[in-house]
């Protein structure tokens, strides 16, 4: 057995950066080959980081690699995939998953013919904050969670400016900022429940930017989750502070309250018996971790060591495509929700996926984003 996977990337924009910080000093990674389509990066990136360019996808898939990481926009993660898949190779794709079920379905279906491991690069499911909150309420050390706020904050203004630019474009990024950051909480929070949506209520908004073409700047999703939790999930793509994400917990016996820029980043009061001395006191339990970026280090340090581990071991990975699939259900469910102009149930969403399919909610999106302008 091999002590080491191989890995190409294609793409090689600046999320490569964090990755290759997070794996440098795994003996079990080893990047070896880059495809990109701009001639310029990718000789850029092949010489800085040692590894062989390839400029034509075909000769990239057939060279000697066990794996791809898959860094490209966002409407291109299902035609990567597929083929990547064919040419019988190991899949790590950046998240979110496709902008589309279809998308979701297809990238499942392909992946599972050909036999290969296949994980959404979902580094929120691999941050220690995130799995020290998991185990917290899965043990009932909160007792039954009844209410759930998450928040994630970047700027993304530049990319939204630019006409030419695929952020925001919703068939290219698939929406705006709820897509793009709304994946990671709608798989961080379904994971964490063990539940899914069943409603939402979402509003899409310009708030700091103005190009007719685009998506949404700042979202809010009101969510009903089906165990009866209600949940708020808020995104913006206008913040003027470092990317940073929070998440609040509430349940019957305790509180959880985290957030990424604190250096212990969970403090959690609680009446369960099982916290011991903490009993009844706020709590900030030992938690590796560090303020933006070195959470992304960590957590794709973690994220990208499992997928190896999985490879090497031949084990199913943690997160799997189907619950990578649910999240894009959950942004797309708020997206139906900011169409309709009210409350969208599931049921409302899996209709139109069986009948016209979910792309039909993207296409002239951005005509549904109201302009709020602060500026």
């Amino acid at each position: 057995m091999s002590e080491s996977v191989r890995f190409g990337i294609i793409g090689a924009g600046s999320v490569w950066r964090f990755h290759h910080v997070g794996t440098k000093n795994n003996p079990k990674i080893k990047f070896v080959a880059v495809h990109d389509t701009n001639e310029k990066n990718l000789k850029k990136i092949a010489k800085k980081f040692n590894m062989e360019p390839y400029s034509n996808l075909d000769d990239f898939l057939k060279s000697d690699i066990d794996a791809v990481l898959i860094m490209v926009p966002h409407f291109l993660h299902e035609r990567m995939v597929a083929a990547v898949a064919e040419a019988g190779k190991h899949i790590l794709c950046e998240k979110p998953m496709a902008i589309t079920l279809e998308g979701c379905d297809s990238m499942i279906e392909k992946t599972k013919e050909a036999g290969v491991k296949f994980m959404i690069a979902e580094n929120h499911r691999f941050l220690p904050a995130h799995e020290y909150i998991a185990r917290a309420v899965q043990e009932g050390l909160i007792g039954k969670p009844f209410l759930v706020r998450a928040y994630e904050g970047v700027n993304e203004i530049p990319g939204l400016m630019k006409p030419d630019s695929w952020k925001g474009d919703p068939l290219k990024a698939g929406g705006g900022a709820l897509m793009d950051m709304g994946a990671h909480k709608f798989a961080t929070i379904n994971w964490i429940l063990k539940d899914t949506v069943e409603s939402a209520n979402c509003w899409i908004t310009k708030q700091c930017t103005n190009l007719s073409s685009k998506g949404e700047d700042n979202a809010i999703a009101l969510l009903k989750y089906k165990s009866g939790v209600l949940a708020e999930i808020t995104t913006s793509f206008t913040v003027v502070s470092p990317p940073t994400n929070s998440l609040e917990i509430y349940g019957t016996e305790g509180t959880i309250i985290e957030n990424h820029e604190w250096i212990n980043p969970v403090r959690i009061f609680s009446n369960h018996e099982n916290m011991g001395e903490f009993r009844g006191k706020w709590h900030e339990p030992e938690i590796e971790h560090g303020p933006f970026p070195i959470y992304y280090r960590i957590s794709m340090e973690r994220e990208d060591a499992h997928f190896a581990e999985c490879i090497l071991e031949n084990k199913t990975p943690e997160f799997t495509p189907e619950q990578a699939r649910e999240a894009i259900k959950g942004v797309l469910l708020g997206y139906l929700s900011a169409r309709e102009n009210k409350e969208v149930k599931m049921d409302e969403l899996m209709d139109i996926y069986q009948k016209k399919g979910t792309k039909s909610i993207l296409i002239g999106l951005e005509n549904y984003v109201k302009n709020n302008y602060c500026i």
